[in-house]
């Protein structure tokens, strides 16, 4: 997610007419009731010395005013922070992460780029509910959309060749398991882990299937391969996007992942967003407070 953030930024914009008033203040010659007009200076100084002459203060008791408003307009902007204890909206903006364990990858150097690859996207995409599909000749659900990433880690790291019970690469299975797990989930991301093996007629008309109901879908292509695996075409998951998707080498997840959060987050709901931060507006506004007061303070 990030770290501090404005929530209602366009009250920023409130600034310009506060920085107005400030140069106006600054520019203003202090007020004495009309005195100032037919008194030398120095016995206009002389006389609010002596405390016979009221009028508006001169100094920097000018600024109490703009500074006020500065800091309530800062307040009003929304400056927030995310919230650890924030709750879980199962229903938006998940992803599930399809890992392809076929002998191709798992009998290879792919699992353990596989493994980092997915690893690196759970990290990336905190903040937001993620899932794991891992799939062969059939597919499995690992973990359902969860915000707990330490847990998918885990499962990730213990991840071997002897994990799947069946041979065969069906990405089909792992994309009509996934439409099951996001069905009625808004903004939702599906990211296939694969070497591009096993795409077929089948598994695009899965993807046809979930890009319906509104899910992006996205790749990151594996590089490495185990001895004796036939080759998967080197451009075979692009035909396997969806709805705006991209393709990117495993080696870049992390980019990859940065991306696809920030799509993610510019598309959350407001009330979404106000329960996934903590505003600290009403704090930094009550600071206003302190300008007021010497304002409003008694002369001796």
């Amino acid at each position: 997610m990030g770290g501090l953030i404005l929530l209602r930024p366009w009250w920023l914009l409130a600034l310009l007419p506060v920085a107005t008033l400030a140069f106006w203040s600054w520019r203003r010659a202090p007020d004495a009731g009309g005195w100032q007009s037919v008194m030398s200076p120095p016995m206009l100084a002389a006389m609010q010395a002596l405390g016979q002459l009221g009028g508006r203060p001169a100094g920097w008791q000018r600024w109490l005013a703009p500074a006020a408003l500065a800091v309530m307009v800062l307040g009003l902007a929304g400056p927030a922070l995310p919230r650890r204890d924030a709750p879980l909206l199962a229903q938006t903006d998940a992803v599930v992460i399809a890992m392809d364990l076929s002998p191709s990858v798992a009998k290879g150097p792919a699992l353990a780029e596989a493994q980092l690859a997915a690893a690196t996207l759970v990290q990336g995409l905190a903040g937001r509910p993620v899932g794991l599909v891992l799939y062969a000749g059939e597919a499995f659900m690992v973990a359902a959309p969860t915000i707990d990433g330490a847990t998918l880690e885990t499962q990730l790291a213990v991840l071997d060749a002897d994990t799947m019970p069946s041979d065969g690469s069906r990405p089909a299975a792992a994309l009509g398991l996934a439409a099951n797990m996001l069905q009625g989930v808004r903004r939702a991301d599906l990211v296939v882990i694969s070497d591009g093996g096993g795409l077929d007629g089948p598994t695009l008309a899965e993807a046809d299937r979930l890009a319906g109901t509104g899910v992006r879908i996205s790749a990151l292509k594996l590089s490495g391969r185990a001895d004796g695996a036939p080759a998967a075409r080197d451009d075979a998951l692009q035909d396997l996007l969806r709805n705006g998707g991209r393709v990117a080498p495993a080696a870049d997840s992390q980019n990859f992942a940065s991306r696809l959060e920030r799509s993610g987050a510019a598309r959350r709901d407001p009330t979404l967003t106000a329960l996934q931060f903590r505003d600290l507006g009403r704090f930094i506004a009550a600071l206003a407070g302190l300008s007021l007061l010497l304002m409003l303070r008694r002369q001796g």
